[in-house]
């Protein structure tokens, strides 16, 4: 299993504007074959942040995702953010909510 991390910062005044622009981001991963999850996190002591972190069957199913969908994502979200997110990418090597062994990441 692959994951992308995206870590963002929303502008302070559009943070509503981001919430909505989101479920139609969320709509358009979700469509996306080989992905497992998606989970998204606002931290409780910086409210502009936002970290999105999608979960993929394969490296190569991020991937794909990425040339496909990330330009489009990006446009979506623009007018909400202050800057371009950051994308980090990991191969997932333990969880408990997937049930993932040490070395069975793809």
């Amino acid at each position: 299993m692959f994951t992308r991390i995206v870590d963002c910062t929303v502008k302070p005044e559009k943070r509503e504007e981001f919430k909505q622009k989101m479920t139609e981001v969320l709509s358009l991963v979700e469509k996306q074959p080989g992905l497992v999850d998606v989970i998204t996190l606002t931290s409780d002591t910086e409210p502009e942040r936002v970290v999105a972190i999608s979960f993929w069957k394969t490296k190569n199913d991020a991937e794909r995702h990425h040339r496909e969908n990330y330009a489009k994502i990006s446009k979506i979200l623009e007018s909400a953010l202050q800057n371009e997110p950051r994308v980090h990418t990991y191969n997932v090597e333990q969880s408990t909510a997937h049930k993932i062994a040490a070395g069975k990441a793809a």
